[in-house]
């Protein structure tokens, strides 16, 4: 009896064994479906035109590089647009043409006037009786001779704010102790000295006016020989080219910057 009920005790710590070694597997392969489903359920869903792959970490290798390229290339289309837009918005808007400036022959001529200039010197016509005189008379003696007083009064004018300019500087020398008002000062004197700079290439188109009053050759365009008119001339009396002239060698510029 005692060798019989050893058997069996033999047998159940022989099967003991087995069946743990038959229970061990089991629940690695439930703990690998349920971690398998987590991964499932936690990666995104595909779309429906492309299948989804076995392998659970396929689907997150796929879909984060769509992700990421949708996020990337959306700004840039909206860039392409934007660029494209203003790029069609800049062209409807750049002038094809030079801009139309107002002429100054166009300017109203009092015909009451028109016929003053015979009786008056140079020195006391006005810029209205001037620009009446008619067409034929253009740059004869008399309208020489207005627009070289006008010129030589004109660079007087420079000539006395250099002078101002110059006695300004030597009465503001003394040192000023509250650094604003100095600094005040010292832009005050900045500003003048430009404006006297710009004035002095001014006085050096005045010279060469005149030299062409002398020599017969002012009032007309340097490039093409036409009339610069009146009007123009009584605006800007250093004027050596035509308003078209002017308006060309300006469209040049902004087209070649030279």
């Amino acid at each position: 009896m005692k060798a019989e009920t050893s058997k069996p005790k033999a047998a159940t710590k022989a099967s003991a064994p087995a069946a743990k070694a038959a229970a061990a597997p089991a629940p690695a392969k439930a703990i690998k479906a349920a971690a398998s489903s987590k991964v499932a359920a936690a990666t995104p869903v595909a779309p429906a035109a492309v299948p989804a792959p076995a392998d659970p970490q396929v689907p997150l290798r796929t879909t984060r590089p769509s992700s990421r390229l949708a996020q990337l290339t959306v700004p840039s289309m909206a860039q392409a647009v934007a660029s494209t837009a203003a790029k069609a918005s800049y062209q409807h808007t750049m002038p094809t043409t030079a801009p139309v400036h107002p002429t100054f022959t166009a300017a109203k001529k009092d015909p009451k006037l028109a016929n003053n200039w015979k009786a008056k010197t140079a020195q006391e016509l006005t810029d209205a009786e001037v620009l009446a005189m008619p067409d034929s008379e253009y740059m004869n003696d008399k309208q020489m001779a207005f627009f070289r007083l006008k010129l030589v009064q004109l660079k007087q004018d420079i000539h006395n704010s250099a002078g101002e300019t110059t006695e300004h500087l030597r009465e503001d020398t003394v040192v000023v102790p509250d650094p604003a008002d100095r600094a005040t000062i010292e832009e005050e004197h900045a500003l003048e000295l430009r404006t006297r700079d710009r004035e002095r290439k001014l006085l050096k188109k005045i010279e060469q006016s005149i030299a062409r009053i002398d020599a017969g050759d002012y009032g007309y365009c340097d490039e093409t020989g036409e009339p610069i008119g009146v009007g123009r001339l009584i605006a800007r009396p250093t004027a050596t080219l035509s308003l078209e002239a002017q308006q060309r060698r300006e469209l040049k510029q902004k087209m070649f910057g030279d």
